[in-house]
């Protein structure tokens, strides 16, 4: 049992800023529950070393004294130490082959892992994430993409007035300037061409939440998938709107016999179903993915599917803004993630090839893979928020005792991946993956 806990420096990414702790919640860790927290030196991490000391915590690079480490990403096989507990998103439960290494090398030094990702509720619902701020930096990489392309394409829109989003100060300033963009819309329009400007939304959960907000602040109206299939045949439309649809399961995937859609099945026996998306993306302006994907489930948009929509001579898909990130996964064409310095592709359908940038024949994609790195003093806020009501029963656990003994919260506990460098019980599965 130990109160030591250190906050460790990001390194997996070059514009990783976030922290799993800002300085407020330290100085109330260090103030309210009298705990001794080191902070590893970083030059690059949003929240500087002299706040982090003003907060009560103590700078070090060296980390042994520390027995519980909470970082952000995967940490190099050289951090590890022998029987200590770390805190981070592992991205194991997949059986990632990347992460493999990692996780072996945790087994043999005997560490407790504890995976944000699965530290969950009763009902399953994830307790401490950064989803939301994905989907906020997401519809705004996505709507900045949009204004390039359309550029590439010979229109300069208003769009052009909007920034990358790591490069705004905070998630007010970035609102504020699609705030206005959204005024000079409802006042002026927008081109015939363009109308109507659909953009769709898989998913409505906590990423896509996120990317809803943003887009509220342009003039939206919702529709339902129903309604988008006969919105083009009507003969008139505002001018100044743009139309927004959230795709539920019930209106992605289809029973391969025809059976009636049932979404614990589908969850259960996804290859029961298939997609049956291919209707409503001739319709799409912008695609907005933010669903869950595995290799079990049936994929969204596939590249068979958008080499036969760019064959036709006009094609209104622009922008795909691939928030969940999985390669050729729910969206085929995403073919790689993508940085926060070079976050932008084309994919051209016919080569089923990329060139970076916005040039090109194709549709645009957005696949950054940490998009909340690019908020990351709002998003750090945010997570760290629910994570500091964990921290001391972390600190506080004895995991010498028997995993069945463990004194953790209960979503806690649902989170501990490996303890004494053992797979705990829901976690054996990832025996077969670490062979």
């Amino acid at each position: 049992m130990s109160r030591f806990i250190c906050i460790r420096h990001e390194d997996k990414y070059e514009m990783e800023r976030r922290a799993p702790l800002t300085p407020k919640h330290v100085e109330r860790l260090v103030k309210q529950k009298m705990m001794d927290i080191i902070v590893q030196s970083s030059e690059k991490r949003v929240f500087t070393d002299e706040e982090y000391i003003k907060a009560g915590a103590k700078i070090s690079r060296d980390l042994k004294k520390c027995s519980v480490v909470f970082g952000v990403k995967e940490m190099p096989l050289h951090v590890f130490e022998p029987e200590k507990t770390y805190v981070f998103f592992a991205h194991v439960l997949k059986g990632q082959p990347h992460n493999m290494p990692m996780l072996r090398r945790m087994i043999e030094l005997k560490c407790n892992l504890i995976d944000y990702e699965r530290i969950v509720d009763e009902q399953g619902k994830r307790l401490i994430f950064f989803g939301h701020y994905a989907g906020l930096a997401g519809m705004i990489n996505s709507f900045w993409a949009l204004g390039l392309r359309l550029k590439e394409h010979g229109y300069i829109s208003n769009l052009l007035k909007i920034r990358q989003a790591h490069q705004y100060h905070s998630i007010r300033e970035a609102k504020d300037d699609i705030s206005a963009i959204g005024q000079l819309i409802a006042e002026n329009g927008i081109p015939d061409h363009l109308k109507p400007f659909v953009i769709g939304f898989t998913g409505y959960g906590n990423v896509s939440q996120g990317a809803q907000e943003i887009c509220g602040l342009l003039p939206v109206k919702e529709i339902s998938p129903e309604k988008l299939l006969t919105l083009h045949h009507r003969k008139k439309l505002p001018g100044n709107l743009i139309y927004k649809v959230v795709f539920h399961e019930e209106d992605m995937y289809e029973h391969v016999d025809g059976e009636a859609f049932d979404l614990h099945e589908y969850f259960s026996n996804p290859q029961n179903y298939r997609s049956k998306f291919e209707k409503y993306i001739p319709l799409l302006s912008m695609l907005i993915n933010c669903v869950y994907w595995d290799k079990r489930y049936p994929r969204l948009v596939t590249k068979a599917y958008l080499k036969k929509l760019y064959s036709r001579p006009v094609t209104k898909l622009t922008v795909i803004g691939d928030i969940s990130c999985d390669v050729e996964g729910a969206v085929e064409c995403t073919l790689k993630p993508t940085t926060i310095e070079n976050p932008l592709y084309v994919y051209d359908p016919e080569t089923q090839t990329i060139k970076d940038g916005c040039e090109g024949k194709g549709v645009q994609i957005m696949a950054v893979d940490i998009l909340p790195a690019e908020l990351p003093r709002d998003s750090s806020n945010g997570f760290a928020d629910v994570l500091v009501n964990y921290v001391k029963p972390i600190a506080d656990a004895d995991f010498d005792e028997p995993f069945e003994d463990l004194d953790l919260p209960k979503a806690i506990k649902k989170g501990l991946i490996l303890h004494k460098g053992e797979l705990t019980p829901d976690y054996k599965y990832l025996e077969e993956f670490i062979k």
